[in-house]
């Protein structure tokens, strides 16, 4: 039977908080109730808090009238100026240069 080495991840950063009684009996409370440790509920509660906060930030929502009138001006744009063709132009002739 083949076996299964899991890669470790090696955990050498550090970070302290302060905290009142209150708030560590109540996380020692949650992590007895899932089972796990203090130290793994924290973390994976205060991992999983920052993705859902960066992913609310960096996702754009609109409602549905804001997602048609967006898309509206998508299909329903204008040409480019020449303004606009000669500065795309120097875009690609800038980014084609090699540095």
């Amino acid at each position: 039977m083949a076996q299964h080495h899991r890669a470790h991840t090696v955990k050498s950063a550090r970070l302290e908080v302060r905290l009142t009684a209150g708030q560590k009996a109540l996380f020692e409370q949650a992590a007895g109730v899932a089972g796990r440790s203090v130290t793994d509920f924290v973390l994976t509660s205060a991992a999983d808090e920052a993705r859902r906060l960066i992913l609310e930030h960096d996702v754009l929502q609109l409602t549905a009238s804001d997602s048609a009138a967006f898309a509206a001006a998508i299909l329903n744009s204008p040409p480019p100026s020449p303004r606009l063709r000669e500065a795309a132009t120097h875009y690609v002739d800038a980014a084609a240069t090699p540095h």
